[in-house]
C-alpha cells in the first residue's frame, strides 16, 4: 500500500476530514488501499463505517499527527479555513480540499499554506452520494502541473475523470459553473416533468421520452426529481440522503458572488438562487431535487 506525502512522496496512510453523505463514500474507496485516519465533528458518521482500515480519531489534530495528507470534505469556506488552520498547525502537510468554496476562498487558503510551510490544492467534486460510494467522482483540480501529477494517483482511487483546472482556485471555478447550471437543469427538469403530471403524463413515460430526445440531461437520466422513477435515487427515498438544499443555495451564493465581481450577467443563476432561497425555509435537510414536489402542488 501507498501513500501521498507533501514531500511528493508516497505512504499507506491518509486523512480524511468531513465524514458526510459524500465524505463516507470517498473515504471507503481511500480504505480499499490506505490507513484512513478519520475526523467529523458529528461522531455518528462513525456508524456507517465498513472497513477496518478507516480509524476515527476525536480531533483534526489526531489526524494531522497520524497523516501528512488530508482530504476535506466540509460544508462552507468558514469551516475549510478553520480546519486548515489546524491543520496547518504543523508543516509539510498537504491539503487536498474536496469541497465546494468560493474560489477566493482557495486563493486564501493557497496563501495561509504557503505561510506555513504547507501545499494546497482545491479538489472540488462532482457525481453525487453514488458517484462517491461507487468511486466514480469527478475531480476539478487547482494546482500547479508537478501538484496535479502528484495528486491525480489518489483522486483515482475516488473518481472516474480527473480534470487538471490550471492555477489554484480553477477547480472551484469549474464546479462553481457546474453546479449554478445544474441547479438551472434540475428546475428545468422538475418543471417540465410537473407540467406533464398535472396535465395528466406519467412522469415515467415523460422521463423515458426526454431520456432519448433533445432534453436529455443528468437530472433526467440520472437523477430523476419524480418520486418513483428511479429507485436509487433521493426523490424515491423521501428526498433523504442526497445533495441538500443548503448545499446548493450555498454554491449558487458562491456563483452569484463571482458572477457580480466578474461583471458576469446570470439572471438564470439569480432565478434559481431566488427558489432554492424560497425552499430552503423548511427543507434545508431534503435533497434539491425537492424542488419538483412543489412544482406539483396545487395552485
Amino acid at each position: 500500500m501507498r501513500k501521498f506525502i507533501s514531500a511528493y512522496g508516497f505512504s499507506n496512510t491518509i486523512g480524511f476530514i468531513g465524514l458526510g453523505n459524500m465524505g463516507i463514500g470517498m473515504a471507503h474507496n481511500l480504505a480499499k488501499t490506505r490507513i484512513v485516519y478519520a475526523y467529523d465533528a458529528s461522531p455518528q458518521w462513525q456508524s456507517k463505517i465498513e472497513s477496518a482500515n478507516i480509524k476515527p480519531v476525536s480531533q483534526i489534530a489526531d489526524v494531522a499527527a497520524n497523516a501528512d495528507t488530508i482530504i476535506t470534505m466540509l460544508p462552507n469556506d468558514k469551516i475549510v479555513k478553520s480546519v486548515a488552520q489546524e491543520i496547518f498547525r504543523k508543516q509539510n502537510k498537504t491539503l487536498i480540499d474536496s469541497s465546494t468554496i468560493s474560489p477566493y476562498a482557495s486563493y486564501d487558503l493557497a496563501k495561509m499554506a504557503q505561510d506555513t510551510k504547507n501545499i494546497y490544492t482545491d479538489a472540488p467534486v462532482s457525481g453525487g452520494v453514488g458517484g462517491a460510494k461507487l468511486g466514480t467522482l469527478t475531480f476539478m483540480v487547482g494546482a500547479d502541473k508537478e501538484l496535479y501529477d502528484k495528486v491525480s494517483p489518489i483522486l483515482k482511487e475516488m473518481g472516474k475523470n480527473i480534470f487538471h483546472c490550471g492555477k489554484i482556485g480553477g477547480g472551484q471555478i469549474a464546479k462553481m459553473c457546474n453546479n449554478m447550471a445544474l441547479a438551472i437543469q434540475m428546475i428545468s427538469v422538475a418543471e417540465a416533468l410537473a407540467l406533464g403530471k398535472n396535465m395528466g403524463m406519467d412522469p415515467s413515460m415523460l422521463s423515458s421520452i426526454m431520456s432519448v430526445s433533445s432534453s436529455r440531461c443528468w437530472s433526467v437520466d440520472t437523477y430523476n426529481p419524480a418520486p418513483g422513477v428511479m429507485p436509487n435515487v433521493p426523490s424515491s427515498k423521501d428526498y433523504d440522503g442526497g445533495f441538500m438544499v443548503e448545499l446548493m443555495l450555498k454554491d449558487l451564493g458562491i456563483a452569484i458572488e463571482a458572477s457580480k465581481k466578474s461583471g458576469t450577467d446570470t439572471q438564470l443563476g439569480q432565478h434559481a438562487q431566488q427558489i432554492y432561497n424560497k425552499l430552503n425555509e423548511h427543507f434545508a435537510k431534503k435533497d434539491f431535487a425537492i424542488v419538483y414536489q412543489e412544482l406539483t402542488k396545487s395552485k
